[in-house]
Parts: structure tokens; C-alpha cells; sequence
């Protein structure tokens, strides 16, 4: 008689649920960031060529191929960060989401504020993009400090974003005076 392990068609176990739960997550937290970037998008690329081909940029600003390359990986590493947290489940953890969630509303509201609303706005949707994206600069610090305690990996992860948005409220304010 042989000793091999029965195979049974039973119910999945519950380390194989786990993983799929796991996986499903982080699959909805990367098409969370993927619904946010392209809703975002859809405001860029309508106006891109228009207004904000002619309007006048920081010196510093760099080629518009950058923004979709360092966007992208951005959006990949708060989906990873977000969903290491929300893997932790601690007392913590929802507060650390709900600041998540909150920098993701920003961050979607910005695109539509900054690109979409100058046309009829002026440069007054200018400085409002730059009042929204400085709300976003102070929740994504908020985000990396709550993220941190509960998993270093994710609050290291936020940190890129944090310094491209500082970044991009540079460029949002050379545009606001200069527009």
C-alpha cells in the first residue's frame, strides 16, 4: 500500500480562500488606482492640447511623457501600499483607509479642477487646483504616517507620491501667477 495523500472535491481551504481573498483585494485596490488615473486623464488629455499647450509653464516643468510614465507607477505602488495596510487589519488600519480614501477624492478632483475648469474659470481654477492640491499634499502626509506604524513597506511606498505631488503644486502655482 502506497502512502500518497487523498485528493478530496471538497470545499477550498481556508488557506486557499485566504489567498484568493488576498489576491481579490489587491486587484480591487489596483483597479481603484486605475478608475482614479483614468478618470483623471480623460480631464488632461481633452485639454492638453488646448489651453495648456499655449499657457505659459514653469521652466522646470518636465516633457509630457513623464507625467503618464511616473503617474503609472505611482498609482501601482499606493494600490500596493493601500492594500498592505488593508491586509494588517488593526486598530489603526481604518484610519490609515479613511486617509487613503480621502487623498484618492483629492487626488481624482485636482485633473478636472486644474485642466477642465480653466476654460470657463480662468485662472481662478488655477489657484483652486492649488488649494486642492495643497489639501492633497497635507493628506497624503497624513496617509504615510498612519501607513508607516502599521506596515513600513507601504508608508516607504506613499513616499515617491508625496514628493511628486509637492512637485506638481510647484507647477500648479507657476502656472496660477503666470496664466
Amino acid at each position: 500500500m502506497s502512502a500518497e495523500p487523498q485528493q478530496t472535491s471538497g470545499p477550498p481551504t481556508t488557506a486557499r480562500m485566504g489567498f484568493a481573498r488576498e489576491v481579490t483585494a489587491l486587484l480591487g485596490f489596483l483597479a481603484l488606482s486605475c478608475t482614479v488615473s483614468l478618470l483623471g486623464s480623460a480631464a488632461i488629455l481633452g485639454n492638453a492640447s488646448g489651453w495648456y499647450a499655449t499657457a505659459n509653464k514653469a521652466p522646470w516643468t518636465p516633457p509630457g511623457w513623464v507625467f503618464g510614465s511616473v503617474w503609472t507607477m505611482l498609482y501601482t505602488a499606493m494600490a500596493v501600499a493601500s492594500w498592505l495596510v488593508w491586509r494588517q487589519r488593526s486598530a489603526k488600519t481604518r484610519a490609515a483607509m479613511t486617509a487613503y480614501g480621502i487623498q484618492m477624492a483629492l487626488n481624482l478632483a485636482w485633473a478636472p479642477t486644474f485642466f477642465g475648469m480653466y476654460p470657463v474659470w480662468g485662472d481662478t481654477a488655477l489657484w483652486l487646483a492649488l488649494l486642492l492640491i495643497a489639501a492633497l499634499a497635507m493628506t497624503v502626509a497624513a496617509t504615510v504616517i498612519l501607513f508607516g506604524p502599521i506596515n513600513t513597506t507601504a508608508g516607504l511606498l506613499m513616499l515617491p507620491y508625496i514628493s511628486w505631488i509637492v512637485f506638481s503644486a510647484s507647477l500648479n502655482f507657476y502656472a496660477a501667477a503666470n496664466n
